[in-house]
């Protein structure tokens, strides 16, 4: 260690007598009304908010049996931020008792209040229709964009990478993806793993050598991208067990042999970043403190160990520069928030932002663990969120995960600094290189650079307009199973409009869950044109944003042929179509899962 660095050392880093404590939490009560709605294929439930909830669990049963959470098979956790919640798990005909549990940390909830009864109705063959009501000429609010602050990537030493999977250069490919997140999405930071791994080299032999770590950032920031810093995993000449490792490219998981050793690591990288690119520069960037730590996959040290690495880490950060920004806990499945908050809290540790991540639903609302420990003003950084936790799942290659897209960041908006979709590219190795071209892979685009829907989703979002403008729902599933995000430019407004339930047993669509939707526009012209952008299932002529079907009707086979490339790339936006109707009000139908941009412009 440096010796200028002795003092803050003993100064700020002590070993930590009771980092094992478990962090009292408060005893909420339930929601003080329930409610709930059935409707076609669906039962709306609806609740009172309760303060210091970071969410809240939907219970469901029948007759006189024991309620039990509802499951909508996401594969995380059952908790959802707000209500209402769209239950399409039940059984049409079938009476049902509902009641909502409050959720104080993601690893409890609390008791359930009184129930709310309501019946699923069968199918009769017609579709239901419901009403959406834009205020077009509304003052309205600055429109939130939780998708622009940060994306997810492989670990971005793979920018370097010359060899092939698919016949597509690697490096190159992941360098356009990213890019085409800045350039088309508006994205500004790439959250990454692996920045000590082996392959980056950072131990060299007189000292550290961050040369490998100054191309990878060289080429981030041409591409006008920022890093978030990821300080992890551990390297091998600093790892107490070099054998417990994670992913296909045997990322070291285990503790430091030596905490000192760390924080003079973590210093040396920070304090070469400032001197390479400038103090301002990186004032601008996040370090956050390893990967979930709280899976045994990702740390083989206990939790105590792990809170010691971040009171370490985040010394060594602020020792270059105490208005640099350190955060965690990295989490999976929102865990560990209030560990770290209350820890920190204790022992004067910093925490200027908290991150987590979850899978399968919207974030919680964890501001209310961080109101609860004084860190009410660290900004909240979702790092991690996608449809599914499971690799090569067919959900993330389908139309369901790009409205599931627009349902979580609409819940985000607001509430969240940054929701982080995991992940920019298929070019991803955790579990080792794509098999085939569409093989359930977590990436927003293809290997060969084709986007899938979550791409589009994304695309739709980023052409809304500056100002949110009021919406209101009347009739069956209006506001719950179907939503909108209104906008208004100088000359436009645009709407964005899906039908989509949490429910992933359903991801291949359910007959019954189709609306027709009519949709007024108070205070527009009547001359004004009006344009639909559809992402929806079905291939056709291309132009609907589903790629599998696509793929399918072409006969495509483990990997496209260089004709089929073509074939892909030339239906691979999605078709923007003027509707014979205009004016005040319209009329569509829309299945689930399916979005539409309705766009209104003056003739």
């Amino acid at each position: 260690m440096q010796s200028d660095a002795k003092a803050d050392w003993d100064s700020r880093i002590a070993i930590r007598s009771d980092e094992s404590r478990e962090v009292e939490l408060p005893d909420l009560d339930p929601p003080a009304w329930v409610t709930a709605v059935g409707g076609a294929g669906q039962v709306t439930v609806d609740w009172s908010l309760v303060p210091g909830a970071v969410g809240y669990v939907i219970l469901r049963g029948t007759g006189s049996e024991e309620l039990v959470p509802v499951d909508h098979h996401s594969g995380d956790i059952l908790s959802v931020p707000s209500p209402p919640y769209v239950d399409t798990t039940c059984t049409p005909g079938t009476a049902y008792r509902y009641a909502v549990a409050s959720v104080p940390e993601v690893t409890v909830h609390g008791r359930p209040g009184a129930s709310a009864e309501a019946t699923p109705l069968v199918a009769d063959g017609k579709v239901p229709g419901l009403r959406l009501m834009v205020d077009a000429v509304a003052e309205g609010t600055e429109l939130q964009r939780p998708w622009v602050p940060m994306i997810g990537s492989e670990r971005l030493s793979q920018l370097l990478c010359k060899d092939l999977t698919g016949g597509r250069e690697i490096g190159g490919e992941l360098e356009d993806a990213l890019r085409r997140m800045h350039d088309e999405i508006g994205v500004r930071t790439v959250r990454a793993h692996a920045i000590f791994h082996d392959d980056t080299h950072v131990f060299g032999a007189e000292g550290y050598d961050f040369s490998v770590v100054d191309a990878i950032y060289d080429k981030l920031l041409g591409i006008g991208l920022r890093p978030v810093v990821e300080l992890g995993f551990m390297p091998r000449e600093l790892a107490s067990d070099p054998s417990r490792t994670v992913f296909g490219y045997g990322a070291i998981i285990s503790p430091p042999a030596s905490y000192e050793r760390w924080y003079d690591l973590v210093r040396a990288l920070v304090g070469h970043l400032v001197e390479r690119y400038g103090l301002e520069e990186v004032l601008g960037w996040d370090f956050e403190v390893w990967n979930e730590a709280n899976l045994e996959v990702f740390w083989s040290g206990t939790k105590a160990e792990w809170m010691h690495l971040y009171d370490v880490s985040a010394a060594a950060v602020k020792s270059v520069d105490e208005r640099l920004a350190v955060g965690g806990p990295s989490s999976a499945a929102a865990g560990w928030v209030d560990d770290l908050l209350a820890h920190a809290a204790a022992h004067g540790t910093p925490v200027d932002f908290v991150t987590t991540h979850t899978y399968g639903s919207p974030p919680l609302d964890v501001q209310a663990s961080l109101d609860r420990h004084g860190f009410s003003e660290a900004r909240i950084l979702w790092t991690e969120w996608g449809v599914t936790p499971r690799h090569f799942n067919p959900i993330n290659d389908s139309v369901f995960s790009g409205v599931f897209l627009l349902r979580g960041m609409r819940s985000a908006a607001g509430r969240v600094e940054a929701l982080s979709y995991w992940v920019a590219s298929d070019h991803f190795e955790e579990l080792g290189r794509p098999p085939r071209f569409l093989h359930g892979g977590f990436g927003l685009q293809t290997v060969g650079g084709l986007a899938k829907p979550r791409f589009h989703a994304m695309s739709l979002l980023s052409r809304l307009g500056p100002v949110e403008l009021p919406v209101g729902f009347e009739g069956d599933g209006g506001g719950s199973l179907v939503e909108a995000w209104a906008s208004r430019d100088r000359d436009r407004i645009a709407v964005l409009v899906w039908n989509l339930t949490l429910d992933q047993s359903k991801a291949e669509g359910a007959a019954d869950l189709t609306r027709e939707i009519t949709l007024s526009f108070a205070g527009v012209d009547p001359s004004w044109q009006a344009s639909a952008t559809w992402l929806t299932p079905g291939a056709g002529s291309g132009g609907s944003g589903d790629l599998v079907a696509e793929a399918a009707a072409l006969g495509v086979g483990e990997w496209p042929t260089e004709e089929q490339w073509e074939q892909l790339a030339a239906s691979n936006q999605l078709e923007t179509t003027p509707l014979k109707q205009s004016g005040e009000e319209l009329t569509l139908t829309l299945q689930m899962p399916s979005a539409v941009l309705i766009e209104l412009r003056p003739s």
